[in-house]
């Protein structure tokens, strides 16, 4: 078995539920490349008595969809030994087929059956969800020896038709796991494993562009820099992710375009905008607006917020994916050379984009932020807030705020510097500014700390005090 980066928590669940006398429906899901398939092959590649895998909708244009998806199910049963009299007609025969394959296969030990990429199967007119439930409900669930295991990378699909199902699957799904991108620490560790030798803060540059996505991570070569990794990816002549971005979209979302669009408004604004400002932008409202959200969200590639002092039913959404956010900003539409990266990675543009990147890979490591503060177990609510400027005052964009349950609320500043951070007299009164404007929307029992963020400490000063926590870079590497 190849060996395994993180997911501990996850290999204990899934080794727990093979371990049951029962039949047990897994659902396992998380964006595309998070390496979903590749946790439960390893785990499980020699108890396989069946493993199928959709058909990409991206392979398929032009043909018959419910005809290519069968015709590759039949071939998957073939496969593994079973002489089907002919092809399915349907997917209730499929399903009557897998179930003659399993039949057979009973030896009083546990069967595990992997169907991946399942939202593939599901296309339009198919009745396959109605062919699924019949065979779980009807014979599956009832044998002991069967554990099942679905995988999607269309994570609302897996949501709204297996987990949260209200028809014949509800309450079906025995396990359900959201498998997240790799943090830091977890990226450090599979490009130790791979001989690929990078210091913190170039691991650092190289998480900001890929956001830990364990598949884009397995093309970095040893002896490269960081900014040769990253021409790698995106910018050489056969970069290796040079159609990722809309190969994305396509294999994931029912309406990629509209769901494009919408990550791609997103990035225009690091707080992000409101549902009735994304309303307005893209077009589309109501229930329509809120499938494509929620689709989104559940893909990992956008987060839903209340922003700090505003009602709980003002929502807002701002772009997750680190992946997406470098694809827009550095490389759609742009004419990029050979080795753009390496040749730039010192310029103006670099350091702008860098700055603001950080930033969004502090708020995608809450989680370590919280743990260097010595707050892991205090219940806490993370948000922006954009204050709007007046006559009177500059308006301040505050890109985290931790609101703790024990009365105490943390301005976090992010900075991305290759030394000790310095503060100067006029950053001081920008961040006494921010405090001067948050503080009038504290509760009297609640007090301000004020946290920095940096990769590599803070340089002590007449204006350093501001500060009364410093969380710095391998803070979040634990």
């Amino acid at each position: 078995m190849a060996q395994i980066i993180g997911r501990k928590q996850e290999i204990r669940e899934l080794q727990r539920i093979y371990n049951l006398n029962e039949a047990r429906l897994v659902a396992v899901y998380g964006r595309r490349r998070v390496g979903k398939t590749f946790l439960v092959r390893e785990l499980f590649k020699e108890q396989f008595v069946f493993y199928h895998t959709g058909v990409s909708p991206v392979e398929l244009k032009g043909k018959s969809l419910i005809q290519a998806q069968l015709r590759a199910f039949a071939g998957t049963l073939r496969d593994f030994g079973f002489k089907a009299p002919h092809l399915p007609k349907d997917w209730s025969e499929a399903f009557l087929f897998l179930r003659q394959h399993l039949t057979e296969r009973r030896a009083g030990g546990r069967m595990v059956v992997f169907i991946d990429e399942m939202p593939w199967l599901d296309t339009p007119h198919s009745g396959f969800i109605t062919a699924f439930e019949h065979f779980w409900n009807s014979w599956a669930s009832g044998v002991d020896e069967l554990m099942l295991i679905v995988c999607g990378s269309a994570s609302s699909w897996v949501q709204d038709n297996l987990i949260n199902s209200a028809g014949g699957l509800y309450d079906r799904v025995g396990c359900e796991m959201q498998l997240s991108p790799f943090t830091l620490g977890e990226t450090e560790q599979l490009l130790v494993n791979n001989g690929v030798s990078l210091g913190r803060y170039d691991i650092t540059e190289v998480y900001m562009a890929t956001g830990g996505i364990p598949y884009y991570l397995n093309y970095l070569q040893p002896g490269l820099s960081a900014s040769q990794q990253i021409d790698l990816l995106f910018f050489n002549k056969k970069a290796k992710l040079k159609d990722e971005y809309e190969r994305l979209f396509q294999s994931t979302f029912s309406n990629p375009d509209h769901s494009r669009r919408i990550v791609e408004i997103l990035c225009v604004r690091h707080a992000g905008f409101s549902r009735d400002e994304i309303s307005t932008k893209v077009g589309i409202s109501g229930k329509n607006l809120t499938r494509l959200l929620h689709s989104l969200e559940a893909g990992d590639f956008i987060a839903k917020y209340h922003p700090f002092a505003k009602s709980k039913r003002e929502q807002h959404y701002r772009l997750t994916d680190h992946f997406c956010r470098f694809w827009i900003e550095q490389v759609m539409d742009k004419n990029r050379s050979d080795n753009y990266w390496h040749a730039n990675h010192i310029s103006n543009a670099f350091h702008a984009w860098r700055g603001i990147a950080f930033e969004e890979l502090c708020l995608s490591h809450i989680a370590q932020i919280k743990t260097a503060l010595k707050i892991a177990g205090v219940a806490t609510e993370e948000s922006a807030w954009v204050v709007k400027g007046s006559d009177e005052r500059s308006g301040a964009q505050i890109d985290l705020v931790i609101k703790r349950s024990d009365n105490i609320v943390n301005l976090c500043e992010m900075k991305c510097c290759q030394d000790e951070y310095q503060v100067t007299k006029e950053e001081e009164m920008k961040v006494r500014g921010r405090i001067t404007a948050i503080m009038e929307h504290l509760k009297k029992r609640q007090s301000l700390n004020v946290t920095l963020v940096t990769n590599f400490g803070l340089k002590h000063g007449i204006h350093s005090g501001i500060f009364s926590n410093v969380i710095v870079l391998d803070d979040l590497f634990c």
